[in-house]
């Protein structure tokens, strides 16, 4: 069984009631990881829309292709979809076969989404502080219902939730950890207040994992 799985695993301690069968949820059917991979990369994309839209950027590999889209004008769905192909080894082998496959899935439809959403949607005026915290707010849940479904979208979320089950170490802090040291590498391609804004975001998008996201509080795997 994946390490992941034991994640969300009752420990040996838990009273009965926590381990009884009738207390214990199961496991997500087949629609419900559907519905959750799809509607958690739509909220992403849309995320990732509105830092695009005003030249904002966020951490982890995400964060890596917003830095090669700005300076080099490379499609963001498609240098994102190539950064994470290195990581699929490191999910396999700890996080197991059925986590791999969903987080491919998860980044492809990602690359995807947010490659088609801004020719379905037109944005106007947008403040740059609404869409640091709109946009933090909408990638941090959608990277919630990842979680909680047993995916992730590679690269740095695979680390750092392979690093909570090893060591117990918050899988938010953790991310805003990584996520501040690439919004600084942007000085280079970024003006100051977008990078001021940038930080804001990522700092909304991995409290929302921190406060949301801690092992033994949902069950269902």
């Amino acid at each position: 069984m994946s390490a992941l799985l034991r994640l969300f695993r009752p420990s040996a301690s838990a009273p009965p009631l926590a381990r009884s069968p009738a207390a214990a949820p199961g496991r997500h059917k087949p629609h419900e990881d559907a519905q959750a991979l799809l509607t958690g990369t739509l909220f992403v994309a849309l995320g990732v829309v509105l830092f695009g839209h005003v030249g904002l950027l966020t951490g982890g590999t995400a964060g890596l292709a917003f830095l090669v889209h700005y300076a080099t004008g490379w499609s963001f769905s498609a240098v994102f979809f190539l950064i994470n192909l290195p990581f699929y080894a490191l999910a396999w082998r700890r996080m197991g076969a059925r986590f791999t496959v969903k987080t491919f899935v998860a980044v492809g439809l990602l690359s995807l989404l947010a490659h088609l959403v801004p020719g379905w949607i037109q944005i106007g005026a947008l403040a740059p502080g609404f869409a640091a915290v709109a946009g933090g707010l909408l990638m941090g849940a959608g990277m919630l219902m990842l979680f909680r479904h047993r995916a992730s979208l590679g690269g740095f979320n695979v680390l750092v939730l392979y690093l909570q089950e090893r060591f117990g170490w918050r899988a938010g802090h953790l991310q805003m950890a990584l996520d501040c040291a690439i919004v600084l590498a942007a000085f280079s391609v970024r003006a100051p207040p977008q990078i001021a804004w940038s930080v804001l975001g990522a700092v909304v998008l991995n409290m929302t994992l921190a406060i949301n996201h801690r092992p033994g509080r949902y069950m269902a795997v």
